[in-house]
């Protein structure tokens, strides 16, 4: 009786331990797949996350490429129209697809032929002692009657205005930072105030007209800083002449004045992002520039003034913006 008692306490003694050790492995087990699964996980979401930051940066660099082209092509049309005003013939390049085609070849060989009657000018000035090579020298100004290309000088002239005028966009608007320095009421108009704007410029503060009475306390318009449209054609507003116009958001019932970077100095000048700055000295008001110009200025959602999708900046120092107004018109 005793003995038969003694086994089986032996027994289960010894079979408890590998119970035991089997229930542990089998916990390892599950929690190393569940492991692998976790980590398997894991590596499809870097996965995704860096298909996703690959895609934005290509994104970006093909927005930055293509502001970059429309840079490019807007200052070789300048060029060009600067090179046709000042009688320059223009020779046609050829594409890199048309040099493949054959086609390049024959305008590559105008070039040459245009440089041989500069060549010829030189040595006629080089030997004036000897008279036969100042006949010589004679005939040719005879042969070069083409010189009397001043018929095509005159056809290029009606042709002159399309080309060599800029396009109508806000690159043609000198906008520049300024500190009104001095500001009264009209004496004559209730709504208008007159301001003296400081631009940085060596003839003074400009004189301006504004009709922000109504919106802007004149406490808020001493010593603050604008973006002053410059190249208005000066106009009489009650009997003074203003110089400039101070930009604004503006809603029917609400105006803002724009404001400059905090690092921006009177005399910094405004460009606009993907519109070279080609400004007129004084906008002819007959072409109506800034009329055309000014349904696209806006604020966007950020608060930045925009002509379109470029953004107003001083470079180097950040961008224009409103207090509050958003996706409204600048004028």
């Amino acid at each position: 009786m005793f003995g038969v008692t003694f086994g089986t306490v032996v027994k289960r003694i010894f079979s408890v331990p590998r119970l035991v050790k089997m229930s542990d492995l089998q916990r390892i087990l599950s929690n190393n797949k569940a492991a692998e699964e976790l980590l398997e996980s894991l590596k499809q979401e870097l996965k995704v996350i860096k298909n996703e930051q690959i895609q934005r940066k290509i994104a970006m660099l093909q927005t930055e490429n293509e502001t970059l082209r429309r840079q490019v092509d807007s200052c070789l049309k300048q060029l060009v129209s600067l090179e046709v005003a000042h009688g320059k013939v223009q020779i046609p390049v050829p594409t890199p697809d048309e040099v493949r085609a054959g086609s390049g070849p024959a305008t590559v060989k105008m070039e040459p032929v245009a440089q041989p009657p500069a060549a010829k000018e030189s040595p006629k000035e080089q030997p004036p002692a000897k008279a036969q090579q100042q006949q010589s020298d004679s005939k040719p100004p005879k042969e070069k009657k083409p010189k009397k290309e001043k018929p095509a000088g005159g056809e290029g002239k009606p042709a002159a205005p399309a080309v060599e005028e800029p396009p109508i966009d806000v690159g043609r608007l000198d906008m520049r930072v300024g500190r009104i320095v001095e500001v009264s009421r009209h004496p004559d108009a209730d709504s208008l105030y007159v301001e003296k704007i400081d631009c940085g410029e060596p003839n003074g503060p400009r004189t301006v007209i504004s009709g922000l009475v109504k919106y802007v306390p004149i406490e808020e318009m001493q010593n603050r800083m604008v973006v002053a449209l410059c190249n208005l054609k000066p106009a009489k507003m009650r009997g003074i002449l203003s110089e400039a116009m101070v930009m604004c958001a503006s809603t029917p019932d609400r105006v803002e004045i724009l404001a400059p970077p905090a690092d921006a100095v009177p005399g910094d000048l405004v460009h606009v992002e993907g519109y070279p700055r080609v400004p007129d000295s004084v906008m002819n008001p007959k072409k109506k520039i800034f009329e055309t110009v000014a349904p696209d200025l806006k604020t966007n959602g950020e608060l930045v003034a925009c002509y379109k999708e470029g953004s107003f900046v001083v470079p180097g120092k950040g961008p224009v913006k409103a207090q509050t107004l958003k996706n409204v018109q600048v004028k």
